[in-house]
């Protein structure tokens, strides 16, 4: 938050706030509080007035008083807290009876000459009662907290330890009955620390936290088949690589949740990203224009320092192999432009101090904004590089075509086909993972840079596992286990490349100022829930092959409300019907990704069926704002945009009437979750290729009604224009279309609040 009314008052707690569900819960505390200590205290109040304040302080008495219940609660269901709950609860509820005593207008100390009573005849009490209360309040939260990180600290224990029985069985039996019982802890510690994820305030840990959980996702089924080919081929040493490679990894994993939740760090390291070209341009950006508010804050070597120090992280970009010689050439003639420019800023600069000027010249401010111009043509040529090679990586590789020979050849026992391929595959990964350093210097925020860490590792990593996977199968071309095996690996590299693709555009977001804020989900109980334990309510439980299905069809659905959202940016008309139902089917499929993650809002089955009916209701609307719309247009183009609309109507008719549909037991809940999810990107893919129609029909009608017609014409189709007007720039007075963002996001409301 940017400025929260937590910070409006001071108070010492000796407590750090880390969530937004602690924060969210005190700002109407703190607002109240506010209230009382900053209202104008007059010589005369009126009855009303003083009735006003002790009816603030009453509320805020007895809010109190619910909530130290709640804590007390909490503080009996668990012993290691009792003592320190029972003192903040304690505190707590005097510091609000002082309130309200304060506050009450028959038990004022003493009445002024006119006999009114004056209410904050004892300001310094009602200070340090506030001081007192607000701290309590806050330190009952935070153990409430400790609570929340307590149960990710004992799933997470569940796990590892369920993790060493997996790797030490040795018989089939044993490995399946193990491994129903770590499916079940992996959800649970996937919900948990899911919920963690959306209420952390530090944007870095929250994309820490959802790297690791990304790593974990995906190797609970490469650690599934990995197993299943280790019991099959006991003695095959690429198997056995192949497994001990995917439980190291998860167990690293587990550890980073664990580092993220509970701010340790072995032998107290301190975590330090490695400094990208845009922090470096940033900070030197931000020295070179305060040089206007202070010409004797810096020495003028620290400029040129900073600057070298940027041209020489461009060497990652200039000295690559996979550089064409045009880029690298335009990097090179950047960065000497730079260094001119801040050698002529440096000189004018000098020459300000040499005059005991104050403020910057003239001519100081001139080689200032040209130093800046400078630095962001470099970035900007940068980007432009980075973003660029990574598309054409992922249009080469869109194929797969390494990934199949392996599969092919290691189906065929042929040993040397696959140790050839497996090169091949290593030259790809090599390009993959510089690709991702490179779009690291250019992400443009800290929390992408450690997306883009994370998506360099995991090339680096399950690119060997690959092989070693393709290895075990020509060593046992018969066995369904390894080819099962190698077929789970090859995904999870097509998954990544998949994330790749969504970061390339959250990058080239950032850097066009695209970007938005997504809703938070509180993990902290809400008020009246004090339950200890705070079990996650679910419908039903995936297990871990359900979980990965359902995880790779959700990125398919990701990229398409991105390839929504692009449509949707290009219409001129924001306003237009169908552009805000489009927004809104966006909105709802992308909340239906979350839900693929265990993210977001949506936390049960039911919840994912309830979005899922709303969509197709909103996708219904947008049929009726589409046959409105083709009323107006001539044949060709009439036929075009009903036929799409008859498709996406008969799409949406499916998912209502598969969301309506009861259904019993684990298997069908699945089929339905699954069908759900296939028809939402279905009704997506069909919005997606009706946006750029519409939006061309409108354009062109546009630019025709701007060329000049007779005045005879213009008036024959004046009536009829004003209509046609209103159609085609979506103002329909029929009430089709204007059920807004805005509704949707009640929906979320609603889904929160259960």
């Amino acid at each position: 938050m940017a400025s929260s009314p937590c910070s409006s008052v001071n108070f010492d707690s000796g407590l750090e706030i880390k969530t937004r569900s602690v924060e969210q819960t005190l700002i109407p505390l703190v607002s109240q509080i506010t209230t009382l200590i900053n209202h104008k205290d007059k010589p005369k109040k009126s009855e009303r007035t003083q009735q006003a304040i002790q009816r603030v302080g009453q509320a805020v008495s007895v809010a109190v008083g619910r909530f130290v219940a709640v804590g007390e609660a909490i503080a009996v269901e668990n012993e290691e807290l009792k003592e320190e709950m029972g003192m903040a609860c304690f505190e707590a509820r005097r510091a609000g009876d002082a309130i309200a005593q304060l506050t009450d207008v028959g038990t004022a100390v003493t009445p002024p000459v006119d006999g009114r009573t004056t209410v904050f005849s004892d300001r310094t009490g009602m200070v340090k009662a506030a001081r007192m209360l607000l701290s309590s309040v806050t330190k009952v939260l935070v153990l409430a907290d400790r609570i929340v990180i307590k149960q990710i600290i004992t799933s997470r224990n569940k796990v590892l330890v369920t993790l060493e029985q997996l790797e030490r069985v040795s018989t089939f039996q044993e490995f399946v009955q193990i491994f129903s019982q770590f499916g079940n802890q992996m959800v649970e510690f996937a919900h948990l620390t899911g919920d963690r994820q959306n209420d952390l305030k530090d944007e870095n840990k929250k994309a820490r936290m959802a790297a690791a959980r990304a790593v974990l996702e995906k190797c609970t089924m490469m650690l599934l088949t990995a197993s299943k080919t280790c019991l099959r081929h006991p003695d095959c040493e690429s198997a056995r690589i192949n497994k001990d490679a995917v439980f190291h990894r998860m167990r690293f994993a587990l550890e980073q949740v664990m580092e993220i939740v509970t701010d340790a760090r072995p032998c107290g390291e301190t975590k330090v990203l490695p400094l990208s070209i845009y922090t470096g341009i940033k900070d030197f950006k931000s020295n070179v224009e305060g040089l206007r508010e202070g010409l004797y804050l810096l020495p003028h070597q620290a400029l040129s320092g900073q600057l070298e120090a940027v041209v020489e992280r461009t060497e990652d970009f200039t000295d690559s192999a996979y550089t064409s010689h045009e880029h690298r050439e335009g990097i090179l003639q950047l960065c000497q432009l730079a260094r001119q420019d801040t050698d002529q800023l440096i000189t004018a600069w000098m020459e300000a101090q040499s005059l005991n000027a104050k403020e910057a010249t003239e001519e100081m401010e001139l080689s200032i904004l040209k130093t800046c111009q400078s630095v962001y043509e470099l970035r900007r040529e940068l980007h432009k590089v980075a973003v660029g090679r990574a598309a054409d990586l992922l249009k080469l590789h869109a194929e797969h075509l390494p990934l199949r020979a392996l599969k092919a050849s290691g189906g065929e026992g042929n040993l040397e086909a696959v140790a050839e391929y497996a090169r091949t595959l290593g030259e790809q990964k090599e390009q993959l993972v510089e690709t991702c350093r490179l779009l690291c210097h250019v992400s443009g925020t800290e929390p992408l840079e450690i997306t883009c860490i994370h998506a360099e590792e995991t090339f680096h990593v399950i690119g060997p596992q690959i092989i070693s996977a393709a290895q075990t199968l020509a060593l046992h071309p018969s066995s369904k286990i390894a080819k099962e095996n190698l077929d789970v690996f090859c995904e999870a590299w097509e998954s990544q490349l998949c994330d790749m693709a969504v970061l390339l555009r959250e990058i080239n977001d950032v850097f066009e100022g695209r970007r938005g804020d997504k809703r938070a989900y509180m993990s902290l109980p809400r008020p009246g829930k004090h339950s200890a334990n705070l079990k996650t309510v679910k419908a039903v439980k995936l297990d871990a092959e359900e979980q990965s299905t359902i995880a790779k069809l959700g990125l398919e659905l990701r990229l398409l409300t991105s390839d929504m959202d692009t449509e949707v940016e290009k219409w001129e008309d924001q306003e237009h019907d169908i552009v805000r139902q489009g927004q809104s089917l966006s909105s709802m499929a992308y909340s239906m990704y979350l839900f693929t993650r265990g993210e977001g809002l949506l936390k049960t089955t039911t919840d994912l069926f309830h979005q899922a009916e709303v969509l197709s209701e909103e996708g219904l609307q947008l049929c009726s704002s589409l046959h409105t719309f083709s009323t107006q247009l001539m044949d060709e183009q009439k036929v075009v945009v009903l036929s799409e609309m008859e498709k996406l109507m008969g799409l949406c008719q499916q998912l209502q009437m598969g969301v309506r549909t009861p259904v019993q037991g684990k298997t069908a809940t699945f089929q339905k979750v699954d069908s759900s999810i296939q028809n939402t990107r279905a009704i997506i893919t069909v919005v997606i290729y009706l946006l750029p129609v519409c939006n061309k029909i409108v354009r062109k009608y546009k630019s025709e009604r701007s060329s000049l017609g007779s005045p005879q014409s213009w008036r024959d189709r004046q009536s009829s224009t004003a209509v046609k007007d209103d159609v085609l720039n979506g103002k329909n007075s029929n009430g089709f279309g204007v059920k807004s963002l805005e509704q949707h996001m009640a929906n979320l409301t609603f889904l929160e609040s259960k």
